[in-house]
């Protein structure tokens, strides 16, 4: 008697590739993922104390965590908290208890005596202690001021407890209050996760599909993929959440393929369809494309400005476009006092006759390389073509091997990604034996 194929095996599946748990090897290193685990890997490494991360729910922080924890297994004590509605004592009594030490009682002397000496012994055994803070937007003012004291155990030398305080933007909001100012000056690292773009988002599905088995390429149809983006917003859990939808709805109507009106049903069973009710009610009011096109260009903007102009580290790159913009429309001003009036369907600037050659490189960077704002790097100067840096080293661990370190990175594993690991790392002779200690150069981005 013949089974019924399952969902997986229909399409090709070891596992679900679109879950809800944190599974660290699901995770996507976007560009903006690969700076924040570099930025959190050298912050403890070099035992600065305080590191946060912050991102919009969603985002996979908890998830980038836990790739920490499993980078640093077997040598680090680590602690994970969960645990933020919490008072003082409970979150001293949580941290002792995670850390395998004994937690009973009231006395938060003695607890922190305890947590002294514990420190102490692992540092004469070389290894560090790090104790991860989740959803710590949850802790209150008195909460928070406790983890701060945490950080003042320390010997002559380092500190002794390496503390990441990750939450929503609401925990950034919190520590600009002027009454933590000595816990925000303590933060050495300040890492962030941003939205991914639409071409992330197509790659973001293709790993996690491989990750769960599927070798065939062309499961999500390309108008499938761009609506997952479009609705999504670039958030991995509601792309997870489409994705697993839209599979589900294909596998009832026996479809090989997961097409657009898949996605638009899955996103109407989420609630994801404004964005398809708006652009019907405009088509049912005769709305010229126009209107449809400044409604799209407006919340590109929006999206944009939202997601670069908050950023104190992406300041130069605002700056920049700000200045970029007053040049227009002082240029176009400038040309119509001497020249006729353009048409509407011609570009002011062009109309006016300045060409302003000098400001075309940078134009065109900022606006080819939108996404390299992301990680604070300088904007190159009128007519450099000078690379952006986009490495970061990687200290060697046990068990790590180049695959699977680079699938980690990057997202795959090829020759492509080889010869740029070679091209960083030229004294790099056997990517087949690496050694533990060993400092690895990696690409943020996958090659193009």
């Amino acid at each position: 008697m013949s089974t019924s194929p399952t969902l997986l095996d229909f399409y090709q599946l070891r596992e679900h590739p679109f879950g809800v748990t944190p599974d660290p090897r699901y995770l996507y290193f976007s560009p903006g993922h690969s700076e924040a685990l570099a930025s959190l890997l050298n912050g403890i490494e070099t035992g600065r104390g305080f590191l946060s991360l912050v991102a919009e729910p969603g985002m996979g922080k908890t998830t980038l965590l836990f790739q920490l924890l499993q980078r640093w297994e077997g040598h680090v004590y680590s602690a994970f908290l969960f645990q933020t509605q919490c008072n003082s004592l409970e979150l001293i009594r949580y941290l002792l208890n995670d850390l395998g030490l004994n937690s009973d009682g009231e006395d938060i002397v003695r607890m922190h005596s305890e947590l002294n000496e514990f420190l102490f012994r692992q540092k004469l055994a070389g290894k560090q202690v790090v104790v991860f803070i989740d959803e710590a937007q949850n802790l209150s003012d008195t909460v928070l001021e406790t983890v701060r004291l945490l950080s003042d155990f320390e010997a002559t030398d380092k500190k002794l407890l390496q503390i990441v305080l990750a939450g929503q933007p609401e925990l950034a909001n919190r520590l600009s209050h002027p009454g933590l100012a000595q816990l925000r000056q303590r933060i050495a690292v300040q890492a962030r996760l941003e939205a991914l773009s639409p071409s992330e988002v197509v790659r973001y599905i293709n790993h996690r599909l491989q990750v769960a088995g599927r070798s065939e390429p062309g499961l999500f149809t390309p108008g499938a993929l761009e609506l997952i983006a479009e609705r999504s917003s670039g958030i991995p859990r509601l792309i997870n959440n489409l994705c697993f939808r839209a599979l589900s709805l294909g596998f009832a109507f026996q479809s090989e393929q997961i097409t657009a009106d898949a996605v638009r049903r899955a996103a109407g069973d989420l609630s994801l369809e404004q964005h398809a009710e708006t652009d019907a009610v405009l088509h049912q009011q005769g709305a010229p494309q126009a209107t449809r096109g400044v409604r799209q260009l407006w919340e590109t903007c929006y999206r944009w400005f939202r997601g670069n102009l908050v950023r104190p580290r992406r300041f130069q790159v605002s700056l920049a476009a700000l200045v970029l913009g007053s040049l227009a429309i002082f240029l176009t001003l400038h040309g119509r006092s001497g020249t006729a009036q353009p048409t509407p369907e011609t570009s002011p600037i062009i109309a006016s006759g300045a060409k302003a050659p000098e400001l075309e490189p940078l134009l065109a960077w900022a606006v080819a390389n939108k996404s390299d704002a992301m990680h604070g790097q300088e904007i190159p100067k009128a007519g450099s073509s000078q690379d952006l840096p986009v490495s970061f080293t990687y200290v060697i661990q046990p068990n790590d091997t180049l695959r699977n370190l680079c699938m980690s990175t990057v997202g795959q594993y090829d020759n492509a990604v080889l010869a740029q690991i070679r091209k960083l790392n030229p004294d790099l002779r056997d990517p087949d034996h690496l050694l533990v200690g060993q400092e690895i150069r990696f690409p943020l981005y996958p090659p193009k």
